[in-house]
């Protein structure tokens, strides 16, 4: 019980307007001095000799006790009123996760410079933002090119798969363009997951040109049949785009083409019940994957359960004992003085 009253952390009081009536104590406190001086009129004596030695009785010196017991009383009487209490909150969270994977294309054009610092970097620093602002999802991290990776597998431990997405880079894998083995790996990686909401981000700049042994449409069958979502995004400016290019001279860049296959891209997006996106650009990446979160919302419910623990009863038989213990004095050992 002391221990619950000195926590204060979670100390409440159910009715704290009685509190106002703590004002009456320090009036009690005044109006007892003021009538005790007048109850002891001055007297003239033409000396003091005779009175000198007279002091007066042990008993009168410790009347003043059954004033402070019935201060102490009221006051405790009021906070007793006030009814003091200790709640003690509980939660209970029912997190509706969704679980998500990350399919990245890490081929040679991904070091294309129409992003900053290149494609690569900004799908990773993009990515790397997505997941801080998932922290209940369960989210994986694929990469392909002429083939396809499982750089982190499903995990709520958020800061390996950041590790694992810092470490991606291009020359990882088989140059190329593997969209179908890439969707293929993500699907593997989610068909026994038991989330309600199941979903594919996959992020490429090219044009599917490996098919074994799966091609695109093949591994959308896959994710259907799964009941995967699938959101597409097409990495890269519109024309040309600036690419460094080894020479014997050294590193020099060149403007190439950009061509991304947005037609399957789109029948991937539409055909799983996703979206599909074109990022010409950081700023535009950064929009794709905002909007793209406000449409995969977690769903989480808290429910709180306020418990109260009633502290008055110490206060009011602190106040009860101080005022049996004044009426015992004044009508037994203080009678004859009172």
């Amino acid at each position: 019980m002391i221990k619950t009253l000195l926590d204060w952390k979670h100390l409440t009081f159910a009715h704290p307007t009685f509190f106002g009536l703590l004002v009456l104590v320090p009036l009690m406190i005044w109006w007892h001095y003021r009538r005790k001086k007048a109850d002891n009129p001055a007297l003239r004596l033409t000396t003091l000799s005779g009175i000198s030695a007279v002091h007066a009785g042990g008993r009168a010196a410790f009347r003043s006790v059954m004033f402070v017991l019935r201060v102490i009383a009221i006051t405790m009487l009021i906070i007793a009123l006030a009814r003091p209490q200790s709640s003690n909150t509980t939660e209970n969270i029912n997190n509706e996760g969704i679980d998500i994977v990350l399919a990245m294309d890490v081929s040679g054009s991904m070091l294309a410079e129409d992003f900053k610092p290149n494609r690569v970097e900004a799908v990773k620093e993009m990515a790397l933002k997505f997941v801080d602002q998932r922290p209940t999802d369960r989210i994986g991290m694929v990469i392909f090119s002429g083939e396809s990776f499982t750089m982190c597998p499903m995990t709520i431990d958020h800061n390996v798969l950041k590790e694992q997405i810092s470490q991606i880079k291009n020359g990882m894998l088989t140059d190329g363009t593997a969209i179908g083995m890439g969707l293929a790996t993500s699907v593997d990686r989610l068909r026994f997951s038991k989330s309600k909401s199941k979903v594919v981000i996959l992020m490429t700049d090219g044009v599917n040109n490996v098919s074994v042994p799966f091609a695109p449409i093949t591994a959308l069958e896959i994710a259907k049949a799964f009941k995967i979502r699938v959101y597409t995004i097409g990495i890269g400016t519109m024309g040309q785009a600036p690419m460094p290019v080894q020479t014997p001279f050294g590193t020099v860049k060149q403007m190439v083409p950009v061509e991304i296959d947005e037609p399957l891209l789109k029948q991937i997006a539409s055909e799983t019940r996703g979206k599909y996106y074109r990022a010409t650009g950081n700023k535009s990446l950064e929009g794709i994957y905002n909007e793209i979160d406000k449409l995969e919302k977690t769903k989480i419910d808290i429910t709180s359960y306020k418990r109260y623990i009633e502290l008055f009863f110490p206060f009011a038989m602190i106040a009860i004992l101080c005022l049996v213990i004044e009426m015992l004095l004044r009508y037994t050992l203080f009678k004859s003085i009172t």
